[in-house]
């Protein structure tokens, strides 16, 4: 759009102390767009996973990951999409700071065909599913494992390319059945990280000291 300025504040305050004004205009010129034009609503069909980053009120940042079949990522239109929240862990950390703060940012990588990534930033919305199939009933049907709780809804403010130069060329593996929806606590993950059984041992070991009190 003829006379808009992309990029923050604080882009612009480093592109001057770092001497980076024309490249980054370039950039803007060349690459960033205020809507998804026909290209990249083509890359997002078919896209089975997709990087979410929220903050909420106080800036304070996060970062999730969502997948789906190619689609659920849908484009309603030019301007406006939206992705389905499926039953989680019932954080609800992603939708919470929306709830306080409504831009997102969505990283797109394509690791298998193209090694190409595509940013989208917007302001997003919660709305209901049945709500939201009032007004685009083409949104991909709920079936079992994989039904949307609520939708979130995303206005296009920008969209632009991430290069390619250290994309890693990933391979597909078949791997089993995948169970949508579970809430057997192995099929998640278990405690990989060792978390529970961490905060388990320090129980343990404040417990004698407790006692001696």
């Amino acid at each position: 759009m003829p006379g808009t300025r992309y990029g923050s504040d604080g882009e612009h305050e480093l592109q001057d102390r770092y001497g980076t004004q024309d490249r980054a205009s370039r950039f803007y010129a060349d690459q960033v767009l205020d809507r998804l034009n026909p290209e990249m609503i083509e890359f997002i069909a078919r896209m089975e996973m997709a990087f979410i980053a929220t903050a909420d009120k106080h800036g304070e940042c996060d970062n999730s990951f969502r997948a789906g079949l190619p689609g659920f990522l849908h484009v309603i239109d030019e301007r406006t999409l939206a992705y389905p929240e499926y039953r989680g862990n019932g954080v609800m950390a992603s939708l919470g700071n929306i709830l306080e703060n409504p831009h997102v940012g969505i990283l797109l990588i394509d690791f298998v065909r193209d090694l190409i990534g595509l940013h989208i930033n917007g302001s997003a919305r919660i709305v209901d599913d049945v709500a939201l199939r009032r007004c685009v009933p083409e949104l991909p049907a709920n079936v079992k494992g994989r039904a949307a709780e609520c939708w979130v809804v995303v206005d296009v403010e920008e969209a632009y390319i991430h290069c390619r130069k250290h994309i890693p060329h990933l391979v597909p593996a078949k791997r089993e059945q995948r169970d949508w929806g579970t809430d057997n606590v192995r099929a998640k993950g278990g405690d990989y990280f060792g978390a529970k059984a961490g905060r388990r041992e320090d129980a343990d070991a404040t417990a004698p000291a407790l006692a001696h009190h």
